[in-house]
């Protein structure tokens, strides 16, 4: 990388950017920090609400004279703690999406959601590797690896990646991809925002119109059976077929539809994208492992994907975790459900506990290596409750702790950078990698942002 001389801040004044400039007290201020995790409340010195890259540039190249510490947030999905001081850039006016339909890739702004990309690929028939919400940002999603609903058929993310625009925080935009600067394109991908905030990247999109969806709800007193059938029908199902099972304690609240509203469930969640007869077939022995009492799978356009997993749409606060699970044994099915299932009562506070089927897709390298690094695990352990008061807050840590220790004997001992949820010290950290993946992101973080300004967050500690 050329070496940049930072002249003096003087020369790098906030009023050259043409988006919002707010600090604490300022009208807008805090609908400019607010994101979608309301448990992570920012309080920065300085808000910038980024109309374009230039906006980005201007912002870092000021951050780097007057050496402030720099956040960023597209929608704030992906906010796991607070930000106190500092400078936030928010992303969120940059939506813009481009589809080329006979190269079948979208040009993705940096505060553009899932939902924008599913919109502007529908007509052409193409989708892109959206989550289990396409309410979430784009490029976050996809720097912390990316890890689809159809995963399994397709592989993460970050892997379908062409190239990415980056800002690094000296303030030089550079263009990224497999042949120039690719190491920096190798950090990017799976390294999360580590070396510099990304303006656009360029991905693949797929010919996906249509696809079988949904979920099959038992009464939770019935989690058991469901996931013994579950586990065992998983083992033999082809590679195009995604999975999950969830259990779910859900409160009494408008946003809920009827009659999951108040319920106590057990779930698989399925995701099929090849011919729908054949995945109904295949899907068949769920429906008849515990009585069904709601089943939502159909054929369903692509642009439809929130139907399958029915996460919350309005923001909330938050809590979440993960782990990455070697292979789910007898024992281990039975500790999880004796920490989370029906034993665990009525008022266990976790509103979700998830175990996502991994493999297949998922577990190929990519074809221009990245740092992904959750390509050994068989299945994939998700926890969320939610922070409504300080004693339910408490008892959502409790319980978060208690599911990881119960299943840590089945463990990589790894977690995935998206979902990690509230990051510890440098070796909490250190979890979503490998050692020799974190080693090598410290020394690209060494060369791109040697003084650690893009410190909030899950980061790592440059050498």
């Amino acid at each position: 990388m050329t070496a940049t001389h930072h002249p003096t801040p003087a020369l790098f004044a906030l009023s050259d950017i043409h988006g919002p400039v707010l600090r604490p007290g300022e009208d807008g201020y805090a609908e400019e920090v607010t994101g979608f995790n309301l448990a992570a409340l920012h309080t920065p010195d300085v808000v910038v609400g980024a109309t374009g890259p230039d906006d980005i540039v201007a912002a870092l190249r000021w951050a780097s004279a007057t050496h402030t510490p720099v956040a960023v947030q597209a929608t704030g999905h992906g906010a796991n703690f607070p930000i106190d001081h500092g400078l936030l850039i928010t992303t969120s006016r940059m939506t813009d999406v481009r589809v080329d339909p006979d190269e079948h890739t979208a040009t993705v702004a940096a505060g553009a959601k899932w939902s924008h990309v599913m919109a502007a690929g529908a007509p052409h028939g193409l989708a892109g590797l959206g989550g289990t919400s396409t309410d979430a940002g784009v490029v976050g999603y996809t720097l912390g690896g990316g890890l689809p609903v159809l995963g399994r058929a397709y592989g993460y993310t970050a892997d379908h990646v062409h190239s990415l625009q980056v800002v690094t925080p000296d303030g030089t935009l550079h263009e990224t991809d497999p042949v120039h600067e690719s190491e920096l394109f190798w950090a990017l991908r799976g390294g999360k925002g580590n070396v510099g905030i990304v303006t656009s990247l360029v991905c693949d999109l797929l010919p996906l119109p249509r696809l079988l969806g949904g979920g099959i709800y038992c009464p939770g007193e019935h989690a058991e059976p469901l996931l013994r059938t579950w586990v065992d029908w998983a083992r033999t199902v082809p590679d195009q077929m995604c999975s999950a099972y969830t259990i779910l304690r859900l409160p009494p609240i408008p946003q809920i539809p009827e009659p999951l509203r108040g319920g106590f469930w057990a779930r698989v969640a399925i995701a099929w994208p090849g011919d729908p007869a054949e995945g109904e077939a295949l899907i068949a022995p769920l429906r008849t492992a515990a009585p069904v009492a709601v089943d939502t799978v159909e054929v369903m356009d692509h642009a439809a994907l929130d139907r399958i997993h029915m996460e919350p749409q309005d923001p909330l606060p938050a809590r979440e975790s993960c782990a990455l699970l070697r292979g789910l044994p007898p024992e281990a099915v039975r500790a999880f459900l004796a920490v989370a299932g029906p034993e665990a009562g009525p008022d266990y506070p976790l509103l979700m506990v998830e175990l996502r089927h991994m493999g297949a897709a998922l577990s190929r390298p990519a074809a221009v290596e990245d740092a992904v690094c959750a390509r050994d695990a068989e299945y994939l352990l998700e926890s969320v409750g939610v922070l409504a008061s300080p004693p339910i807050a408490e008892a959502v840590e409790r319980a978060t702790a208690a599911l990881t220790a119960t299943l840590a004997p089945y463990d990589t001992g790894h977690t995935m950078v998206n979902i990690h949820g509230t990051p510890g010290n440098e070796q909490d950290r250190a979890r979503a990698w490998t050692p020799e993946v974190y080693e090598r992101l410290r020394h690209d973080k060494a060369t791109y942002d040697p003084e650690n300004l893009l410190r909030y967050g899950h980061t790592v500690t440059p050498v």
